[in-house]
């Protein structure tokens, strides 16, 4: 494609980018964390406004509930700002936490996929802003749209992959390395420095790192040499590399 033909492409992109955040409440920092997720990644802009065409921006306060384990899946979110929880009722009332999501994060994808019930709740634990998807337009899409069927498969090995990752964390990380693991993420890539915000009750953050709440006061004291200082819920990453480093040398060491 000649170089103009290909930069009026690129205009024309943006522009019907610009017109799908317009139209559903997108902010402009919102289209790079959908750039992204593994669904979205990669689709024409074309593709992207057909299958966003029905979906909503909502804002949550805390504690909202998304959903109840057993309701029908009949939509999937992404995370653009605060919280989530997934979690188990046990069987002495106590919740369970499955997994904790953040901005940038997805869930709900492989359920909707099924078409059938979510086999857990979800709750926001922090105020927080979704993108809810609903699940017709992508299912209607699967059945024609190869390339999108693999994004789906690549969406739920991603999710497969955290798991097994959770696993080997518990396993065979200190509750330090965990932390600053988890904090590495929510930094993002290329960050020099960060602020993460922590959900309003810490003891879930404990949980999806498999720790008690004071050993997370803990670890969170052993990095602070790193630079790593936390006020609050505010914890502010100073030096993201040299906490990378850190993360680095434990791995050579273990």
């Amino acid at each position: 494609m000649p170089t103009g033909a290909s930069g009026a492409s690129r205009i024309e992109d943006r522009a019907m980018l610009e017109r799908l955040a317009r139209r559903i409440g997108l902010e402009e920092r919102d289209l790079a964390v959908l750039g992204r997720v593994p669904l979205f990644a990669g689709l024409e802009p074309s593709s992207l406004a057909d299958l966003l065409a029905a979906a909503s921006i909502r804002h949550f306060a805390r504690p909202a509930l998304l959903f109840a384990e057993g309701d029908p899946a009949r939509q999937f979110y992404v995370v653009l700002d605060g919280w989530v929880q997934l979690y188990r009722q046990t069987a002495d009332g106590r919740e369970s936490v499955i997994a904790l999501f953040a901005r940038g994060d997805s869930f709900a994808e492989a359920v909707m996929f099924l078409g059938g019930t979510f086999p857990v709740s979800g709750a926001v634990v922090d105020e927080a802003r979704l993108l809810v998807v609903p699940a017709e337009p992508f299912r209607r899409a699967l059945q024609t749209d190869n390339a999108l069927c693999f994004k789906m498969m690549a969406s739920m090995a991603l999710h497969l992959r955290r798991l097994v990752g959770q696993i080997e964390q518990l396993t065979v990380r200190s509750s330090t390395e965990r932390l600053a693991q988890f904090l590495l993420k929510l930094a993002g890539a290329g960050a020099e420095s960060a602020i993460v915000h922590l959900p309003y009750d810490k003891g879930l953050v404990a949980a999806r790192l498999g720790m008690q709440p004071e050993t997370l006061s803990r670890a969170l004291a052993r990095l602070r040499p790193l630079g790593v200082e936390t006020t609050g819920r505010r914890v502010a990453i100073r030096d993201v590399e040299a906490l990378r480093r850190h993360l680095l040398r434990a791995d050579a060491y273990s």
